[in-house]
């Protein structure tokens, strides 16, 4: 085993500001230090501390900005390079002192290929049997970019983003960790190739979870021990409830102090260069939200909502989402035929299928103030596959889109072929759910699609039919990404999601990290108020209320990211950053106030511009 650790590159880290996951992790990989001479896998270097252990089990301690180390082929018993094509699984037992994520990397004679991995909760040992396939390439399910992407196990999830290729010439294998918090450490035992999936379970017979939801192998200074402790803490938070009038806001949440024309529902407006939502009753509006808040009404969540919840919301400063409050919908489609998110546009029954479900949803809100407006889907995940989603349609059932595709590949069948044909189906999906919407729904915006990742400029100007461009930007600010979005769409900008999270207390820390609780909530700060400096910004959504549960939701995401814990508890650090924001909101929007400006921390080695590059 051989171990690296390396500093940023300020040009490779800049460069990839403008890239998606995949694309910076193939530039990531042409900054990473060869190794020279891997050594046994015993083998220790100056970043890494080796433990004393029971024989046939390796610790490996994680320090420093970005940490590796690798596993050359000998020790899984195979000449180097190796052609692992027999092989369908890694298999390793480990047992991990931080939930942190696990980047796995590949090295072949021609290049890298590299995966994530997630286990479920810290300190127990569990087997992560790992599909070798999830190096060479995508398979074909999901509709977004989550269920794209995301592949859960019993013990821990995989993120499947590439780069890939095939497994025919591997020289080593490495395990690293980008800004390692805490110096964790990770044991290994038993790590070999396997011929068939031997599972991915834990191999400790106790009990994980305790009865509050939380990781039960773990002790951290807020965890819940007993019932009345939690009792005692909502009793107390209940004490400090502010109001919405804390923060200036008039009846719908727009500012109060501030007139424009009133119409009776949310619009947008260009004042003195700087675009708003303009409330039902004329006042400027910022829409801040938190993605599944109780109530629903941004982004998504869509339960009955508490008391409780309203009156947290008020109190925080967030204008959007809650039962009767204004907010936002998410509107569903059909979903029979799904080619990686893109249903069979080219049939008529599809099309009449999407004009029913948008009389089912939209018809009875037309003429309700607190609608914002809708969202008409989220991160469509085929962007740079568009070849491959051809190839979907080709191989797949009898549809009208595949008959449209083999007329348009009749005279020529080239990969830009296949992109001009998906980008204009892309359009034509737009045109027939803009058009079903505004059928019968005239009153409201229509807020976009929340595009996910860097979207080819095509895509981004085919936007421009929607009233607001809405991006997904996970960033530690996304300034880059809104004027891109902007001068391409020609639309104002909504942020649909983001959030920053801590490795720590059995969760992972997210797509973005912060060094702890503090620091997560200067990361709000920073995020929103750099946002809002823009004259595009309309607002931005936090993704998300609630902490995922500590083994997982349905694709294995077990993300520190919510404004509350499984215990239903607000992060203080965080609560007093969003309405310390929330207050002065307005006046960076409109050029009074300079933004936050104070860089979060990933951890004691600092933070990257980006987090999508080390």
């Amino acid at each position: 085993m051989s171990l690296i650790s390396f500093f940023a590159d300020p040009l490779i880290e800049d460069e990839a500001m403008n890239l998606n996951r995949r694309q910076a992790i193939q530039l990531i990989a042409t900054a990473v230090p060869a190794v020279a001479g891997a050594r046994a896998f015993g083998a220790t270097a100056q970043a890494a501390a080796s433990l004393p252990t029971a024989a046939g089990t390796k610790k490996i301690a994680f320090d420093g900005v970005y940490a590796e180390f690798r596993i050359p082929m000998k020790e899984l018993g195979q000449d180097s390079p190796a052609d692992l094509s027999p092989y369908s699984h890694l298999v390793m037992e480990m047992r991990m002192s931080s939930p942190q994520r696990l980047l796995l990397w590949v090295y072949t004679t021609h290049g890298l290929r590299s995966m994530g991995i997630d286990g479920f909760g810290q300190n127990a040992w569990l087997r992560a049997s790992i599909p070798l396939r999830y190096f060479v390439g995508h398979d074909s399910e999901g509709y977004d970019l989550a269920s794209a992407g995301n592949r859960r196990t019993h013990s821990c999830w995989f993120s499947v983003w590439g780069p890939f290729g095939d497994l025919h010439s591997v020289k080593s294998i490495g395990i690293a960790m980008e800004y390692p918090l805490n110096k964790p450490t990770v044991e290994l035992r038993n790590v070999h190739l396997s011929k068939t999936d031997e599972g991915s379970e834990f191999l400790e017979a106790v009990p994980l979870i305790d009865s509050f939801g939380q990781w039960a192998l773990a002790d951290w200074p807020r965890k819940i021990k007993t019932h009345e402790q939690l009792t005692q803490e909502l009793a107390a938070e209940e004490k400090s409830f502010g109001s919405a009038a804390d923060f200036g806001y008039a009846r719908y949440g727009g500012y109060k102090n501030t007139q424009a024309k009133a119409t009776g529902f949310f619009r947008v407006e260009q004042v003195d260069g700087r675009w708003w939502f303009i409330d039902p009753e004329g006042h400027l509006f910022l829409s801040t939200g938190i993605n599944g808040t109780p109530g629903g009404g941004a982004g998504f969540g869509n339960d009955g909502g508490s008391i409780r919840a309203n009156q947290r919301l008020d109190s925080w400063g967030v204008t959007t989402g809650g039962h009767g409050r204004p907010g936002t919908v998410m509107l569903q489609w059909p979903r029979e035929v799904n080619y990686l998110g893109l249903p069979d546009v080219y049939s008529p029954e599809f099309v009449k299928a999407i004009y029913a479900a948008a009389q089912r949803q939209c018809a009875a809100r037309a003429n309700d103030p607190l609608v914002l407006g809708y969202f008409v889907g989220n991160e469509p995940p085929w962007n740079e596959r568009e070849s491959e989603l051809c190839g979907l349609i080709l191989t797949g059932p009898e549809t009208a889109t595949k008959a449209a595709l083999k007329d348009f590949l009749a005279l020529v069948d080239t990969p830009q072929r296949r992109r001009e044909f998906v980008f204009a189906s892309f359009r034509k999906y737009l045109e027939i759910l803009c058009g079903a919407v505004r059928k019968y729904d005239p009153n409201h915006l229509l807020l976009g699609i929340r595009f996910g990742g860097r979207m080819a400029d095509e895509v981004m100007i085919a936007a421009g039919i929607f009233d607001v461009c809405s991006i997904n930007v996970y960033e530690y600010e996304p300034t880059k990404q809104m004027i891109r979005a902007a001068r391409l769409s020609g639309r104002p900008i909504l942020i649909g999601e983001f959030h920053v999270g801590v490795p720590a207390d059995g969760l992972a820390a997210g797509l973005v990290q912060a060094k702890d609780q503090a620091e997560r909530g200067i990361a709000y700060r920073y995020y929103v108020e750099q946002a809002a400096s823009l004259e595009w910004f309309l607002g931005a959504y936090w993704f998300q209320w609630r902490d995922e549960p500590v083994m997982g939701r349905m694709d294995g995401e077990n993300y520190n990211i919510g404004f509350v814990d499984v215990t239903d508890r607000p992060y203080a650090e965080l609560i007093e950053a969003a309405k310390t924001t929330h207050k002065r909101l307005m006046e960076v929007h409109s050029g009074k106030l300079l933004p936050f400006a104070r860089h979060p921390l990933a951890s004691d080695a600092g933070a990257p511009s980006t987090p999508w590059t080390v």
